[in-house]
């Protein structure tokens, strides 16, 4: 179908498209039928990916084609199953990634796809063929860890799977994002950032459950993304530079849950409080003291795990140290937060105002007279405080696609003016530079799909400085590249259940 330079001419391009939708609009009366179409869809579709269907677009039009047929309507329980198995068994790496690519569009828009490869075992296999193929074709790599990071927040992974999550993988998953700080040609590696993040919930989830169920047949597990950070953090400051900048871009609520869980615990975490340089840790706090003022009254859920994360921030890290870092500014956002002189904050309910006070009970917020006799030396948070809270801050979730709203929406433009002018809603910070050079995400998506916004680093450079006072000038960021714009032909606008919850 190539020309003699190898490209596709206009009229074999037509024939591609005419010859696939000839195959998808055939009767199916019989299995055998049915078979026999799905093989010459696979052997179409996967014969033109390195020609033909160069982009991610493309082989998910292909995919939306099968799924609008009349063929998949009658039979989408039977389509669905034959694909997955051809997910377990296929060793063609072509054709393995038309499956994927199917069962990743098929699966934003019906959660159930992902909840039968869960029960047949595609989490295993997906650990094998990311592990596996890599080097051999970084288009496939890239759809197998998009597709493991969709099935693993749709609900529990069984038990007998995470245990096969081990620490050569979560460590190969980190070297990932380190490998390429070198390189600004390199987009980031977010989808292997949201399988980490992903990782660390199914643990969280896991290890509370096992605690609590006393029927439960396993122990709690160890958190490999955890462990790997405790025994290695200095070897991967990249991811935590990264997530920092998630946090300040993303827009969707249960993308912040996740990042939130993971630095809860690195906060928690004694052999973790200084994994973060102290001027990330300083943007994180301007972040999240932007996104606490930022949040509508109705968000409680997203407001209480942002609290729960900022009482050990102050107390563990490099921030309890002097000079402390915007004291001031802390303990004003504190009483606006209470609604002590704001008409636009209500007065908080019980969860909110207690954990509030957790965090102005920081040694280093209070009063030199008061630190002496009413609050514990550093390390403020005692056992049953943060022991208390993992079980909370595992098992909140929101629907993937859900964007948090702003509290701008609850205001007109007067009233926000008068709350910037009081000290209200800070200006969004900037995020930490990484410490290499790097090119902004562009990574290919399944058309029209919402899951998270990329990242547009910022053109700045910052000096990091670690526990031990050394310091690391990175270099300039260069400009960022636009986002190619989808085509709609192969949109999908899907909303599934609750993440891990």
């Amino acid at each position: 179908m190539t020309d003699s330079s190898g490209s596709w001419p206009a009229e074999s391009e037509r024939h591609f498209w005419d010859a696939l939708s000839e195959i998808l609009s055939a009767t199916c009366t019989t299995p055998e039928q049915l078979d026999e179409t799905l093989r010459s869809w696979l052997d179409l579709v996967s014969g033109a990916r390195d020609e033909r269907l160069e982009s991610e677009d493309d082989i998910a039009r292909c995919s939306q084609m099968l799924i609008e047929s009349q063929i998949f309507r009658n039979n989408s329980s039977y389509v669905r199953t034959q694909l997955i198995y051809g997910l377990l068994q296929e060793d063609e790496l072509a054709k393995l990634h038309v499956y994927a690519n199917f069962l990743l569009l098929d699966g934003r828009t019906d959660e159930d796809t992902f909840r039968a490869m869960i029960s047949e075992g595609c989490f295993v296999r997906l650990l094998e063929l990311i592990k596996g193929c890599a080097d051999q074709d970084a288009r496939l790599h890239r759809l197998l860890l998009q597709l493991m990071y969709e099935m693993s927040r749709i609900e529990h992974l069984r038990a007998e799977d995470l245990l096969q999550v081990d620490d050569n993988f979560v460590m190969y998953l980190f070297q990932l994002i380190e490998a390429v700080s070198d390189d600004a040609s390199d987009p980031y590696h977010y989808p292997v950032i949201r399988v980490l993040l992903v990782l660390n919930e199914q643990y969280m989830v896991a290890s509370t459950s096992a605690a609590v169920d006393p029927d439960s047949p396993t122990a709690p597990m160890t958190n490999r993304v955890v462990k790997i950070l405790s025994v290695h953090g200095p070897s991967f400051r990249t991811f935590g530079e990264n997530i920092i900048l998630l946090l300040n871009r993303e827009t969707e609520t249960s993308l912040q849950l996740l990042i939130l869980k993971l630095l809860y615990l690195l906060f928690t975490t004694s052999a973790t409080y200084e994994y973060f340089y102290t001027n990330d840790l300083r943007v994180l706090l301007d972040v999240i003291m932007r996104n606490l003022l930022d949040l509508p009254s109705e968000a409680n859920v997203l407001r209480h795990t942002y609290l729960r994360v900022l009482a050990p921030l102050l107390a563990h890290t490099q921030l309890s140290q002097p000079p402390h870092y915007k004291k001031e500014q802390i303990l004003s956002l504190l009483e606006i937060l209470r609604g002590s002189g704001s008409a636009h904050f209500k007065p908080p309910e019980p969860t909110t105002l207690r954990l509030l006070e957790r965090v102005a009970k920081t040694p280093w917020l209070v009063d030199d007279e008061a630190s002496s006799s009413d609050v514990s030396p550093v390390g403020s948070l005692s056992h049953s405080q943060t022991g208390s809270s993992v079980s909370v801050v595992a098992n909140v979730s929101e629907k993937p696609g859900v964007k948090t709203p702003s509290r701008k929406s609850e205001m007109g433009p007067e009233s926000m003016g008068g709350q910037a002018a009081s000290g209200g809603s800070p200006p969004r910070p900037k995020p930490p530079p990484p410490r290499n050079q790097r090119a902004q995400m562009c990574l290919p998506e399944v058309p029209k799909h919402r899951h998270g916004a990329p990242i547009v680093p910022p053109a700045a450079s910052t000096v990091h400085v670690n526990g031990n006072g050394q310091k690391k000038q990175p270099p300039k960021i260069p400009p960022p590249r636009r986002k190619a714009k989808l085509p709609a032909a192969a949109g999908v606008t899907a909303e599934s259940t609750n993440p891990v919850s």
